[in-house]
């Protein structure tokens, strides 16, 4: 009996280890992820009253919860049943990812005149009786499920592609572990940063010196904030977009590891980021003139039969 409990404690030991492993490289390969829904949630409170901030933000992370709590499973079921389905859903989470980068880069070319009139809308909306707040709220906590949707799935893909070919279990506490950790550290950061600017405000009413220049510091640095997450985040997708888009592909992933490998030290490891974010870039100007092209086409097709 002794014998057979210390077998099972050294196999959940194994197993443990194993699930600590895997979940450190799941989350470093859907860091890029992370920093983008960082900047896109924070940016969907935008125009919402200061007092509704936080239940705005709890709302969108519940969506959220629900949104892993469908994509778990699914995820479970076609790593158990359909293994192959797993790089394909990779590669199309990759170029995703590359699609959404290009998008933000080239947005204010494409949408230039929706992005001048929204910001003034949003603001107007908490002070003009004629607008009903509720349901604006509704409807900025749908948007943001929407897109958190859409994050969560690539989070969730790649982790799968991670510990495919684990046990069972091992996948299943992997996968339940990112998803929590995942949502509860997006959402969590994403409070502290709306709530910056009040924290700022607040410390540069103080009487002393030291908060007041503190709180002075917080409001000049919570815009700036912002825009260094919207940069970092577009960044790491054209990275990680591009690197998954680069081992979907053997023959390519391996010819980029023979020539950093080459290169080596620090000049392999730039090569190889300078590599998947080239590629990153290029894969999502692709399909980002392929929608536009779709769009365009449709919109001729509606006014032809109009």
């Amino acid at each position: 009996m002794a014998a057979s409990l210390l077998l099972l404690l050294d196999d959940i030991a194994s197993v443990l280890d194993d699930v600590s492993l895997l979940t450190k490289v799941a989350a470093k390969k859907t860091a890029g992820v992370l920093g983008d829904d960082l900047a896109l949630n924070a940016q969907q409170v935008a125009g919402v009253k200061a007092d509704r901030e936080l239940p705005v933000v709890w709302a969108v992370c519940k969506g959220s919860f629900v949104n892993k709590a469908i994509l778990v499973p699914a995820a479970l079921l076609i790593g158990t049943w359909l293994p192959w389905l797993v790089t394909p859903l990779l590669m199309i989470g990759g170029a995703f990812l590359c699609f959404e980068g290009c998008e933000k880069l080239a947005h204010r070319f494409l949408h230039g005149s929706e992005d001048a009139a929204d910001p003034a809308r949003h603001a107007r909306a908490p002070a003009d009786e004629a607008i009903d707040v509720v349901a604006a709220e509704k409807e900025k906590v749908k948007g943001a499920v929407r897109t958190d949707f859409i994050l969560s799935a690539e989070i969730i893909a790649i982790t799968l592609g991670t510990v495919q070919g684990q046990p069972f279990l091992t996948q299943l506490i992997v996968l339940v572990g990112i998803a929590v950790v995942m949502t509860v550290g997006v959402y969590g950061l994403v409070a502290g940063i709306v709530k910056l600017d009040d924290a700022g405000l607040y410390l540069s009413r103080r009487d002393g010196a030291a908060a007041r220049v503190l709180g002075r510091g917080l409001l000049g640095m919570a815009p700036w904030l912002m825009k260094a997450l919207s940069i970092a985040g577009t960044v790491a997708m054209f990275l990680v977009g591009g690197g998954i888009l680069v081992h979907g592909v053997p023959a390519l992933g391996h010819a980029i590891d023979a020539w950093t490998a080459k290169a080596g030290g620090p000049w392999g490891g730039l090569g190889s980021m300078g590599a998947h974010a080239g590629i990153g870039i290029v894969a999502g100007a692709v399909v980002l003139a392929a929608v536009e092209w779709v769009k365009k086409l449709r919109a001729k097709q509606r006014g032809a039969a109009v």
